[in-house]
């Protein structure tokens, strides 16, 4: 707790679903003083908003997780804007951090990153071996490039700067809009809205055959809450769950919780996306003493509560 008294503390992205609850990891540490920077006072695509930010907040620590984020539809649609707004957003708070006396930035990767055939369990050691998988590579690659700057950064101006890249998250205040939802929102939504109107089938995109880690939202917050306080070297750290379940699996089980039903049909002219995705979490219990908590089952039930408690097209 010593680590955060008296500091300054931005957190870009607090808003957001990832966001929000690391600003509650944040809070509850005490801090001198934490800011949220919103888009609409902020535009950190522009310099000289990232300047005025850090102006305004005299930062001590900052944790990047504001992106232009979404599922594989959402990529295969804006590959441009998805390179473009994550890379810009992150060279200029590092470029400025670095040049306001920042003391650390803690700049959130993706898995997207790994290359597209990577053996599971990915290593850290494992992210230039190859490239993304094509429907979200610009994205990967985006962010990938955050982790070059802040190594290089660290090694010409000792700026103490680290990367983390979470597995895929989910967890109560997902995004459910279908034009940008991720997988498990994606279907909890369509198996809820198909057995509300009693739908004899679902249609999930692809074979099903991938598989995919997932973390709870809640552990990936306190994951980089930690790695905050107590992780201070160049090398990557993966933020995972250790467990792996194919799509079809997962389907099933949401359908399961959801209480649908019907037939789940796959469309398979839809990408699969990456084959496997599976992280080697050992570095982050190592470094600083994270692992994930949270039953896969019990998050998506607690998912899915929250949705049909939230959501107006749950309740109807």
């Amino acid at each position: 707790m010593s680590f955060w008294q008296g500091k300054s503390v931005v957190v870009t992205g607090g808003a957001g679903f990832l966001g929000s609850y690391v600003v509650e990891q944040i809070r509850a540490r005490k801090p001198g003083r934490l800011l949220v920077p919103r888009s609409a006072q902020y535009d950190l695509r522009k310099e000289g908003d990232v300047v005025r930010m850090y102006e305004d907040s005299d930062a001590d620590v900052v944790i990047h997780l504001a992106a232009t984020v979404g599922g594989i539809g959402a990529n295969r649609r804006n590959p441009g804007r998805f390179f473009y707004d994550n890379a810009i957003m992150g060279i200029h708070l590092i470029e400025q951090a670095r040049l306001s006396g920042v003391e650390k930035i803690v700049v959130i990767g993706t898995v997207c990153a790994y290359p597209k055939f990577t053996p599971a369990p990915f290593k850290e050691e494992d992210l230039w071996k190859g490239y993304p998988e094509e429907t979200n590579a610009p994205y990967g690659l985006a962010k990938k490039m955050l982790l070059v700057q802040t190594q290089a950064y660290r090694r010409q101006y000792g700026l103490s700067g680290i990367f983390l890249i979470p597995v895929n998250l989910y967890g109560p205040r997902d995004n459910f809009e279908p034009a940008v939802s991720h997988v498990i929102p994606a279907i909890i939504r369509k198996c809820i809205e198909a057995r509300r109107q009693g739908a004899e089938s679902v249609t999930a995109w692809g074979t099903g055959r991938p598989t995919r880690e997932f973390l709870y939202v809640e552990d990936a917050a306190r994951g980089i809450a930690l790695a905050a306080e107590r992780y201070d070297k160049p090398a990557p750290v993966n933020l995972g769950s250790a467990r792996e379940i194919s799509i079809k699996d997962l389907v099933k089980l949401i359908a399961e919780l959801t209480g649908y039903e019907g037939r789940i049909e796959w469309d398979a002219s839809q990408p699969d996306g990456q084959p496997r995705r599976k992280l080697d979490t050992s570095r982050a219990r190592e470094e600083f003493g994270f692992e994930a908590q949270t039953d896969f089952r019990e998050g998506l039930e607690r998912t899915i509560r929250w949705c049909q408690n939230n959501c107006s097209w749950a309740r109807g």
